[in-house]
């Protein structure tokens, strides 16, 4: 993982292209859908504070099982719901019943702790699920629940952009953020497309449906583009009409654990959770509004090796 941007990586525009670096997904399954997981990769843990995205593939059959995640954990991060296609029902400890539909936003930060099920209510879903690190001053907070059913969009020409977190093109979400960062659905059609960069970020550009050429590097669909900071601008060109998240931020200062649902700072922060979980520990993680079964972690490799 990257620290924070030092001069060496704020050059030239032609000199931050050229080092950008192109990252193949795995895929998995999760709740019954096909996913394809670009972030974290191998040998980068994040862009900015997003530290996980996962690319939720439409069915390619007529009738697909339904999405069904159980009421699970989190700790230290902010999930960043974004439907593309579809309907789903999500429901936390806070009380919250929130259906999400194409264009709108779920925000989840859960802070010391939260709980969460989501339910798809319809048969096709395709969008992406991603997180964000909270920094030190709020990881260990109280936890929130945002809906955003209105979103800024950007007319960029050949693309519109929807500012989903932060501020582009003088649009600002009006989502809370924890940290410097954007996150961005551009949608483009044939041509080349600039998106207003900050220099302090390094960026992440995933296609979802069709690929695009990012300085001299074709991206695929499922691929991940790494771009260095020390640009104003990020030009984006594609062949034919292509969907494409742009992700970026401030490069995290403190080095992240992850593990299943949690993101911390240690084993030791991973394995309380864990307990906590295990335990049915309420004042942490809270009952959830869903009639879905309750997701039983697995014990940590680091505890599973000492036995």
């Amino acid at each position: 993982m990257r620290g924070p941007v030092d001069p060496t990586d704020v050059g030239s525009e032609s000199d931050a292209l050229s080092r950008v670096e192109v990252r193949q997904g795995r895929e998995t399954t999760v709740g019954g859908l096909d996913i394809i997981r670009v972030l974290p990769t191998k040998g980068r843990r994040t862009v900015g504070s997003w530290c996980f995205v996962d690319c939720m593939a439409p069915p390619d059959f007529d009738d697909p099982e339904p999405m069904e995640v159980g009421p699970h954990p989190h700790i230290g991060l902010s999930t960043v719901t974004w439907l593309f296609e579809g309907e789903a029902l999500h429901g936390d400890s806070l009380g919250t019943e929130q259906p999400i539909r194409p264009g709108q936003l779920n925000l989840m930060t859960a802070g010391r702790g939260i709980a969460h099920a989501e339910l798809g209510t319809a048969d096709r879903i395709q969008g992406v699920q991603m997180w964000v690190a909270q920094p030190e001053e709020t990881r260990n907070g109280e936890a929130r629940f945002e809906h955003h059913s209105d979103l800024p969009q950007v007319d960029l020409g050949a693309g519109a952009a929807t500012v989903i977190l932060g501020s582009a093109h003088g649009a600002a979400s009006p989502a809370r953020t924890d940290s410097d960062l954007v996150g961005i659905d551009l949608s483009m059609s044939s041509g080349r497309v600039e998106i207003e960069a900050d220099r302090r970020f390094e960026y992440a550009i995933v296609p979802i449906d069709n690929p695009v050429l990012v300085g001299p590097e074709v991206v695929e669909p499922g691929w991940l583009a790494l771009v260095p900071g020390g640009l104003e601008a990020l030009p984006i060109e594609s062949r034919s009409d292509a969907r494409v998240m742009v992700l970026g931020g401030v490069p995290l200062e403190d080095r992240i654990q992850m593990w299943w649902n949690f993101v911390a700072r240690s084993k030791e922060e991973l394995t309380d959770a864990w307990r906590d979980w295990q335990a049915g520990n309420t004042d942490r993680f809270g009952p959830v509004p869903s009639k879905l079964r309750r997701i039983e972690a697995p014990p940590p490799p680091w505890l599973r090796s000492t036995d």
